[in-house]
């Protein structure tokens, strides 16, 4: 698997390199369109037709080293692959990096949140996606990727939910009222940026579902909904975050590519990019 965007190779290797990204072409859950486990590797070469000069922090945050990982390949089983997520996670805390996971199907996300709860008793985790995954098991599993935020929530109470509009009835008792940003909520509104950062902890892991963006922004997920948000919607809450919070992680997944459309896989490099110059604009 190729690595994120066209650097020396100082720049992407991983013990100089202060951010490290790990693919994770997992698909094994996943209920309507297939093709997730494909959306690492269209993510990681549309990279290579982005320009790395930032213009709104005006910075060049590859310089400060991006390494892309070998990719995890354990797919026996949804539980398995979690525990190898968590596993190579870990060990780039360790190392000391910011890690950075791509899907791959939501599930991958739960390796990373146990990982990062280890390491972090007071993290909080804010989920941007159009679906609320809190389901308590689905087809048999615990870590089907409709069980991703219940997984999270065994993990921390501190779950802020962003641009939901599709959940089931037996979801209902998993979901905080108080934290939940439901999309139709926050259309066309200022200020919910605002209100979702303050009711997150100093320590905050993101993990975003690429159907959080309305379909007109990416076409190219597994289940994509209508009345989603638009990029510069979810640019402005990661900005507001990483300025109030100290940021440890973040996941980007569910980019089911179509290669005759290459919008998508494009627009999931450009936010990846553009999240990091903010984070570490920040760290200047």
């Amino acid at each position: 698997m190729r690595p994120f965007g066209d650097f020396t190779p100082e720049q992407m290797c991983y013990k100089q390199a202060a951010i490290a990204i790990l693919p994770v072409p997992y698909d094994g859950t996943s209920t309507w369109i297939k093709g997730a486990d494909r959306g690492p590797e269209a993510l990681l070469e549309a990279s290579y037709n982005l320009e790395f000069y930032d213009i709104e922090t005006q910075s060049e945050v590859y310089k400060r080293g991006i390494a892309t990982l070998a990719p995890v390949t354990e797919d026996s089983s949804p539980e398995a692959m979690a525990d190898e997520v968590e596993r190579r996670i870990g060990d780039i805390l360790d190392d000391g990096k910011f890690p950075v996971v791509i899907g791959g199907e939501h599930s991958v996300s739960i390796g990373a949140f146990r990982a990062m709860a280890r390491r972090y008793p007071k993290l909080s985790i804010l989920q941007l996606d159009a679906h609320s995954d809190m389901r308590d098991e689905y087809e048999g599993s615990p870590c089907n990727h409709a069980c991703v935020m219940a997984r999270a929530k065994e993990l921390t109470s501190a779950i802020t939910q962003v641009g939901i509009r599709s959940s089931a009835r037996e979801e209902q008792h998993n979901i905080t009222p108080e934290r939940t940003f439901y999309a139709h909520n926050i259309a066309e509104q200022s200020g919910w940026q605002q209100r979702v950062s303050e009711q997150l902890t100093d320590e905050v892991y993101i993990t975003i579902d690429l159907d959080v963006f309305d379909p007109a922004y990416v076409p190219s997920t597994g289940t994509p909904e209508p009345g989603g948000l638009s990029y510069r919607e979810v640019m402005a809450l990661l900005r507001r975050v990483v300025r109030d919070h100290k940021v440890v992680g973040i996941d980007i997944v569910e980019l089911c590519p179509n290669p005759r459309a290459k919008a998508s896989d494009f627009l999931a490099a450009k936010l990846l990019y553009q999240f990091l110059s903010e984070l570490y604009a920040q760290k200047e």
